[in-house]
């Protein structure tokens, strides 16, 4: 989610104050589908390399001929694949909204904004979605980022079976105030790829794809903007039509995001296996599932 006005319209007019069906523990890496690795082509792979690992705190996992795999530890969140003459990807194709990344506390968060300010990054927006908080920024070839942190689930609120969420002034003094000592040396262990946000052209075949196909529960509803996940996480996709909308499959190759990939279960990957088409399980091996939603964007579920 971003601070765009389409959030507003959610609001916290009425909002139930009460938790219902609030599992405390809940949390995106725990779930039975969860992001893995977000794959995206870029232009400028040394400059693009450097921005993940100077301003988001990324470390290099391995490097070869035009590819970097970055990560906290030995654990890949981002592969950069090298392709010096893709088109820029429009801002209104389908694709790649943010990769949002996932630190483990509020005083993480807090260490991240302040790094960022020392180094003059540009922010794009800063929001308090009740259920976490979060900070947006783009890297140099404009695709998009969220550095957040989830608050515990058993505090999240419902509402009509849906989880509550709402796009409200981040406290960011309250925020940096959690901060005790300066001794940011990058994504602290434990740091994910919480979600990824997609833009899509219309919100029906895409809930067709990520939930009647991967079978991702949906979780909330905005106008223009549906947040499905695995778990009873709050979401781990996230799909929009606020810039995208009744955009066309996308062109090949572009900037931008490359492959999304999804981490699951046994039982949560075979379930997806049963429900392929003929075409689609052409395509499947015994530890992942090659897919592409109705617009080209490349899905790989892959089995944990």
């Amino acid at each position: 989610m971003t601070t765009s006005g389409a959030f507003l319209a959610g609001g916290l007019a009425g909002r139930s104050t009460q938790a219902r069906g609030t599992t405390p523990g809940v949390t995106s890496a725990g779930a039975p589908m969860r992001i893995g690795t977000v794959a995206l082509t870029v232009r400028d792979l040394d400059t693009v390399s450097r921005f993940y690992q100077q301003v988001i705190g990324l470390a290099p996992v391995e490097t070869g001929s035009g590819l970097v795999r970055l990560g906290v530890g030995e654990t890949v969140l981002l592969e950069l694949r090298h392709d010096p003459a893709a088109p820029l990807a429009s801002p209104r194709a389908a694709g790649l909204f943010h990769t949002a990344f996932l630190l483990p506390t509020r005083a993480d968060l807090a260490q991240w904004l302040l790094h960022a300010a020392e180094l003059g990054v540009p922010l794009q927006g800063a929001s308090d979605h009740l259920v976490s908080e979060a900070i947006y920024l783009a890297d140099p070839e404009g695709n998009g980022i969220e550095v957040y942190w989830d608050r515990p689930s058993e505090t999240w609120s419902w509402r009509d079976g849906m989880i509550e969420m709402s796009t409200l002034a981040l406290d960011l003094n309250g925020l940096v105030a959690t901060v005790k000592t300066r001794d940011w040396a990058g994504l602290p262990s434990g740091s994910l790829i919480g979600h990824v946000h997609l833009q899509v052209g219309a919100l029906d075949p895409s809930d067709r794809f990520y939930a009647d196909l991967l079978g991702l529960d949906v979780m909330c509803r905005y106008p223009g903007a549906s947040f499905l996940a695995s778990g009873g996480y709050h979401h781990h996709i996230g799909t929009n039509i606020w810039n995208s909308r009744g955009a066309p499959v996308r062109p090949e190759p572009t900037t931008g995001l490359a492959d999304v990939e999804i981490v699951a279960d046994a039982g949560a990957f075979e379930t997806v296996r049963s429900r392929l088409s003929p075409e689609q399980a052409a395509e499947a091996t015994s530890t992942r599932l090659p897919l592409r939603d109705p617009w080209g964007t490349s899905v790989t579920i892959a089995s944990r």
